[in-house]
């Protein structure tokens, strides 16, 4: 797939583009379903499989500081979109500035001129523009304007609910990173770079820990989870820590993960993180014998639970 952020650099060279848009926060399973259908659309016509999607996050900029944290962010995202088989993703920096264009005047600055665009693919609920008036019906009036079609996607439906980000948002907050996978299709994953940590899970406690460097990713509930870890391009069973470690009265949040039967230097480096499922809660201890016979516990409840076929990353 390749990846624009200068519309420039398309400039004259798309023979008519099939575009779906939208900020695609997680690229779960509504989110697909559009991909799916902008790619079916795209080689029914001979046309360029197109999806447009914003760096920052509109809410990052719009919502002074009270944005919620996102489910994937930019790179993790357009891995899942490629990933998809769309053949270009257009990245554009969202502005106050393009928060204040009317719909008519983004359509053709962006779509029409820059993309050549041919047909449209929405969700079911898309708006965006200027007081969000741009909608299905005002789409489709400026199609007939400008010479492109206009395909409104239904939702995605699974138990009875709509797939969102905010479902998924939610599922995730509460720990229920099991219940979570059916949405997205996958286990959730964040990534991030390893950092040192309070040198106590190897030293002081006999079980050493990757300590990831919080970003402005979401991340589930306080708690122990199985998980799986992968570290240049090796996945591994894993077991992670969510919390404030309140046998030890830390102040900070942190992320601990314990690779089992793993003993490689990976300070520095990065790790992806597949959050399987959740084993209990955070709980305070009375010293570090009982937290160890639960570590000991937890360690083998993770690989019972990883070996599970329903498990496998």
């Amino acid at each position: 797939m390749i990846v624009v952020r200068n519309l420039d650099e398309l400039q004259g060279t798309l023979r008519g583009a099939c575009v779906t848009i939208g900020n695609f926060d997680g690229v779960h399973k509504g989110h697909q379903k559009l991909l799916a259908r902008t790619r079916e659309r795209a080689l029914a016509s001979s046309a360029e499989s197109v999806a447009v999607t914003f760096d920052p996050h509109p809410m990052s900029v719009l919502a002074c500081g009270h944005a919620p944290p996102f489910i994937t962010l930019i790179d993790q995202k357009l891995e899942l979109i490629s990933a998809h088989g769309l053949e270009i993703c257009v990245v554009l920096e969202f502005t106050r500035a393009m928060a204040a264009l009317v719909p008519e005047e983004f359509v053709r600055q962006y779509l029409v001129e820059a993309l050549s665009m041919k047909h449209m693919v929405i969700g079911y609920d898309y708006a965006f523009g200027k007081g969000r008036k741009g909608n299905y019906e005002l789409l489709t009036a400026l199609g007939q304007k400008y010479g492109y079609g206009v395909e409104r996607v239904g939702p995605y439906m699974l138990d009875d609910a709509v797939v969102s980000s905010t479902r998924i948002r939610d599922l995730i907050k509460a720990g229920k990173v099991w219940e979570a996978r059916p949405l997205l299709d996958r286990f959730y994953t964040v990534k991030g770079e390893v950092q040192h940590g309070a040198n106590r899970g190897g030293k002081l406690l006999g079980f050493p820990t990757a300590n990831l460097k919080l970003i402005d990713e979401l991340f589930p509930a306080t708690g122990v989870y199985a998980v799986w870890a992968t570290h240049e391009g090796r996945t591994m069973p894993a077991v992670a820590n969510i919390g404030y470690n309140p046998t030890f009265g830390n102040a900070a949040l942190s992320v601990e993960v314990h690779i089992l039967d793993f003993d490689k230097d990976i300070y520095g480096r990065e790790l992806r993180v597949q959050f399987v499922q959740r084993l209990r809660s955070e709980k305070k201890f009375e010293g570090i014998d009982e937290l160890k016979t639960q570590i000991g516990h937890d360690i083998e409840l993770g690989r019972t639970i990883l070996s599970s076929s329903q498990a496998q990353p």
